[in-house]
């Protein structure tokens, strides 16, 4: 895959994903925590939270908020670029590690053109 395929690439929210938006435009991602064994822990008392909450730093929440279905990593470099300038180079080494983290770690958001 050559620079150009990768900047062509698209990437939705995942649809099981929540998140939430504060005032100053930070994104927390909320995740239920219902697997059988966290259940299972509930049961015996153990205090286990229902949901995590990982919030976002303003350069990911502005990534994070321009994915729509949409927009290519091109278009959102372009945004994060407009918005932060020199804040935000290295441009694109920083968003493809961040959007690969988000994609294969945390499964917050799902490619939509396989290439």
């Amino acid at each position: 895959m050559n620079n150009n395929e990768v900047l062509d690439i698209v990437f939705k929210v995942s649809d099981n994903i929540e998140y939430e938006v504060d005032k100053e435009g930070l994104v927390t991602v909320v995740e239920k925590q219902d697997h059988k064994i966290q259940n299972f822990f509930r049961k015996l008392k153990f205090k286990i939270p229902m949901y995590k909450k990982t919030t976002l730093d303003k350069y990911g929440s502005c990534v994070f908020l321009q994915i729509d279905g949409k927009k290519t990593i091109k278009e959102i470099g372009e945004g994060l670029e407009f918005k932060y300038g020199e804040e935000s180079h290295p441009l694109y080494e920083r968003l493809l590690i961040f959007l690969n983290h988000v994609e294969v770690n945390c499964h917050y958001i799902e490619k939509l053109n396989k290439q």
